[in-house]
């Protein structure tokens, strides 16, 4: 725990240097919901198709979910995502042409997730 997965445009690879972000990520997680940055895990999945709205050029997406044991208030969770959405902001290089929309979920792991 936290299960974090990343989900990017591929139009985002150059622009997007992905372990740095995950480097980032890891302290600001573990800072902001009380867990230990080497229990943070993050994968990333390029997206090759996407649409926004009626569009399917000229747009980018990256979505973060950050998977938390149960415990956390609402009102963590939600500085947590406005600090992942400051990171991102901070973090992606504008792509030219390239309208970058991006998001941050932060919901609770099933009462089943186990790991060792």
């Amino acid at each position: 725990m936290p299960q974090i997965t990343v989900d990017y445009s591929g139009t985002l690879a150059a622009a997007f240097d992905r372990q740095a972000f995950a480097l980032a990520l890891h302290p600001l997680v573990a800072a902001t919901a009380d867990a230990r940055p080497e229990a943070c895990k993050t994968r990333f999945r390029r997206v090759e198709d996407f649409v926004i709205g009626d569009r399917t050029e000229g747009h980018a997406v990256l979505h973060v979910e950050i998977g938390l044991l149960h415990g956390r208030t609402d009102e963590t969770k939600i500085r947590l995502a406005d600090a992942v959405l400051a990171l991102i902001a901070a973090r992606v290089k504008p792509v030219d042409g390239v309208t970058l929309h991006s998001s941050v979920e932060v919901p609770n792991l099933d009462a089943s997730y186990r790991k060792r």
